[in-house]
């Protein structure tokens, strides 16, 4: 396997984790992952969007750090939150995770660690027994 056939492997994975965590936690299929009111998602005060303009201008070690140390595992919203971060950070490309000093392993990373602390942990094992 390649350099560019691994991240693109681990692309697959980060999307269909967050697809399988979404399904669950809302109860219902979904095969494309969009908060429709992205504006109303919060993690402990802070609107989703504010997290995502954090990483737009290369902060995202830091959005993810405020991000973990606030979220209460408790509530869904939070969770499902902080899963759509990840993927947003998961999307943006090689050199700009580079430039920052993040790699989608840490998107991966991140995604398994809170599928873990939410109580979703089998998830992850399954998707890294592939």
């Amino acid at each position: 396997m390649n350099f560019s056939d691994e991240k693109d492997y681990i692309m697959r994975i980060i999307k269909e984790m967050v697809r399988v965590l979404f399904s669950l936690m809302l109860g219902k299929e979904y095969t494309s992952v969009e908060l429709p009111d992205e504006n109303k998602y919060e993690v402990s005060g802070k609107a989703l969007t504010e997290f995502e303009r954090m990483v737009d201008d290369g902060f995202i070690n830091e959005a993810e750090n405020m991000l973990l140390e606030n979220i209460d595992y408790t509530r869904k919203e939070e969770i499902l939150a902080a899963i759509s971060l990840y993927q947003y950070i998961g999307e943006k490309d090689d050199d700009f995770l580079a430039e920052h000093n993040y790699t989608k392993e840490e998107v991966l990373d991140g995604i398994k660690r809170l599928a873990e602390k939410s109580g979703y942990g089998e998830i992850s094992k399954i998707f890294m027994e592939e």
